[in-house]
């Protein structure tokens, strides 16, 4: 069930609050619904939340 995170989890581009699944684990990419920012989470533990930007993706050349 996705619940909206602690208030100091929020977008680092336009401060909207991230809406995480409760069951949500490090590494996973979460999309802010309010400017498709996409960030990382980098913690996950006893319902706390901490993002980062998710790097770009790069082009996979020869593979």
């Amino acid at each position: 069930m996705p619940v909206i995170a602690d208030k100091a989890v929020v977008c680092l581009v336009c401060d909207s609050p991230l809406t995480i699944d409760g069951d949500a684990e490090k590494g996973e990419i979460i999309e802010c619904s309010a400017c498709g920012q996409e960030h990382e989470l980098t913690a996950a533990a006893d319902g706390v939340y901490e993002v980062c930007i998710a790097p770009e993706v790069e082009e996979d050349w020869g593979e």
